[in-house]
């Protein structure tokens, strides 16, 4: 991939310069990614980083759309370029867990948001160490008995699974609780913030809008757990064609009339109310069962007998700790004063610093290699190690491959 430079990122921004900046900030990095210069700034310390274009073509700075939730400036940054379509952003003096970003510059999301919005974008993403356990997507009509089966799997294993909530334009239900059943929502307010890139899914059902905040999803796959998604035909497949890898699985009744049955039985919904939902029960039943949309599909005709095969399914009637990812090493918390080497997909941070004179360890490695996922959710699958010397961090870098 070619020899690594003789230089240290930090080291480069701080010779850029040039003379069409009219309005420079107090602290900038500048990153060239063709024929464009993205320039990531912090004025003050809490506030969001900033980020303009410099189109080299046109000789004119452009502000782009920002998706995704972005960072808070800290006491500064460093930027190395990243397979060409990513921007690694490491900040100084944060905590583990807020120090790795990407700004997307020419990823896929970011292509498709462009053809959309007419406009330049860039999109934010959270770095996060190690891989996640893949979201359980089950998906059915209105009555076939999803809530229940989910119901039973939180109740057994409450520590390996996360019920990701989701939101809704409609009013609540006797005894929904905000928050814990749906995430009750203006319509205003959701649709500002599906048109802000921060929903996975989302879809019109029955006359109100329901859907799937990316940091619902994220939160729980954050915290070691598997995040379970009861969505619809509609919205499996928005999740489907995203960046996000997950197991599809569809539940059938075992007929139509024991369908409406059920519906009846609830006693919740007025007759015209029923007819809509046995009209699109019908329609989701088609595309479930003939799509190949899922991965499974699952007969309810007994409860128990359905949930034992969905536990089989999920691997969980044999041996349940090795059907989960183990919890990721803890990152390392940088100091303010560091350095960065780009070699290859590999990125050297040296953290020799006054504080750290005495510290066994002044060099970490942190590869980006098999990064997954991206805008509009977290970007995972880095690996970090410390070393002790420069020496040891390039005998090193491939052990981490």
């Amino acid at each position: 991939m070619g020899e690594a430079p003789a230089f240290f990122v930090d080291d480069l921004q701080q010779v850029f310069s040039n003379g069409f900046d009219p309005k420079p900030k107090v602290s900038e990095s500048k990153t060239t990614v063709g024929d464009k210069i993205y320039a990531i700034g912090e004025a003050h310390e809490g506030l969001a980083l900033s980020t303009r274009i410099f189109d080299k073509s046109t000789g004119e700075w452009v502000i782009p759309a920002v998706l995704g939730t972005k960072p808070e400036a800290g006491k500064g940054h460093s930027a190395v370029l990243v397979n060409e379509d990513r921007i690694l952003i490491i900040k100084r003096g944060s905590t583990p867990d807020d120090c790795i970003w990407f700004l997307e510059v020419d990823t896929e999301f970011v292509r498709e948001q462009k053809k959309t919005l007419g406009t330049e974008v860039v999109a934010w993403s959270r770095g996060v160490i190690g891989d996640a356990n893949k979201p359980i997507v089950i998906s059915g009509p209105s009555g076939v008995g999803k809530g229940t089966l989910i119901s039973k799997l939180m109740k057994e294993f409450p520590s390996m699974f996360g019920f990701s909530v989701s939101h809704t334009t409609r009013a609540p239900r006797d005894k929904e609780i905000n928050g814990v059943h749906y995430h009750f929502t203006e319509r205003s307010v959701m649709e500002k913030e599906i048109n802000d890139g921060k929903f996975l899914e989302f879809a019109k059902v029955h006359g109100n809008l329901y859907g799937t905040s990316i940091e619902a999803v994220e939160v729980v796959a954050d915290a070691g757990k598997k995040c379970i998604l009861d969505i619809d035909v509609q919205g499996a497949r928005s999740v489907r064609a995203s960046s996000l890898e997950a197991i599809f699985i569809f539940i059938c009744p075992p007929s139509f009339e024991e369908l409406e049955k059920r519906l009846r039985a609830r006693g919740t919904e007025t007759e015209e109310q029923i007819q809509k939902r046995l009209r699109n029960a019908k329609a989701e039943l088609e595309q479930g069962q003939s799509s190949g949309l899922f991965d499974h599909i699952l007969v309810n005709d007994d409860l128990d007998k359905c949930y034992e095969n969905l536990k089989k399914l999920l691997d969980l009637d044999g041996n349940v700790a090795d059907t989960f990812s183990k919890p990721s090493s803890k990152p390392v918390e940088l100091p303010i004063g560091h350095s960065v080497l780009k070699i290859n997909e590999k990125v050297v941070i040296s953290c020799r610093t006054q504080e750290l004179e005495k510290a066994s360890k002044n060099l970490i490695v942190l590869d980006v290699s098999s990064l997954k996922g991206g805008a509009p959710g977290r970007t995972r699958g880095l690996k970090m190690r410390a070393m002790d010397s420069f020496s040891d961090a390039v005998n090193g870098i491939n052990h981490l491959s």
